[in-house]
């Protein structure tokens, strides 16, 4: 399995509100109705939320980034089904596609990239954070030190924080975590050069999902601001924690062919 990632930021003059309106209503259709032709085996948009769990997670990393306002993330079943793309008919949906994403997405600081997954906490691949559950999904793209090479910090963070987190997730009360892992891809700099991306990949990300109820509570419960030490402690080891953003969100479903 290989994924795109893509979190979004909107055009400027947009509202939050009015920009995951039109990429819910108006381009995740649009992406849906391409599926067979670009061999998607999963599209979810996850919407950020505007929430007080945001500023906590961010103010406890020192991280005065803004949270994107959305993340794309589409499956492949292998790397060899992207060949997708190459086709004229894969290659008139991206331009469709491309040109929708015009209308509400600021492209040049909008980053993409590969990856491919590494389930830590609760392998199953069926829990999701929709609009109407108590979960919500956190996301948290990590960008490395500067001492670091990528994979130095990925071998750290799969070998040794994966590990760590593990052991604390009980006291987080975490119920998934997976680290998702940065791979460089030829298709990343024609989908890149097509949107005059400027933001840089990052190394990966993390994401994990949580009740609401359960991060709010997180401070009153000493078991869980232990585990909340203990994981940012050793973030500092293999993140450059100012430059990585952290926020929650909901996801939506568009295309899951499992």
């Amino acid at each position: 399995m290989i994924r795109i990632e893509f979190a979004l930021r909107r055009k400027a003059g947009m509202s939050r509100a009015d920009f995951q309106t039109y990429w819910r209503d108006v381009h995740g259709p649009l992406a849906a109705s391409h599926a067979a032709t670009l061999g998607i085996h999963r599209y979810i948009q996850l919407h950020t939320l505007d929430d007080p769990i945001n500023e906590a997670l961010a103010k406890a990393r020192n991280c005065t980034i803004e949270p994107y306002d959305g993340v794309a993330e589409l499956w492949w079943t292998d790397p060899q089904a992207l060949e997708a793309f190459n086709t004229p008919a894969g290659q008139a949906a991206a331009k469709e596609l491309l040109e929708d994403e015009k209308n509400f997405i600021d492209l040049p600081n909008s980053p993409l990239w590969f990856a491919h997954e590494y389930p830590q906490v609760n392998p199953t691949e069926y829990m999701v954070a929709t609009q109407h559950s108590p979960l919500v999904k956190l996301f948290f793209p990590l960008r490395k030190l500067a001492n670091q090479t990528i994979e130095e910090a990925q071998f750290y963070w799969r070998t040794n924080h994966g590990p760590l987190i593990r052991g604390v997730s009980t006291g987080f009360r975490m119920q998934r975590y997976v680290q998702v892992h940065y791979y460089p891809h030829p298709l990343e700099s024609a989908l890149t050069g097509a949107r005059g991306t400027k933001e840089p990949p990052y190394y990966g990300h993390a994401e994990a999902w949580f009740s609401r109820a359960d991060l709010l509570s997180m401070a009153d419960v000493p078991e869980a601001n232990r585990a909340m030490e203990i994981a940012i402690d050793d973030e500092r080891k293999f993140i450059d924690l100012p430059t990585s953003p952290i926020f929650i969100g909901k996801e939506r479903v568009f295309i899951d062919r499992r």
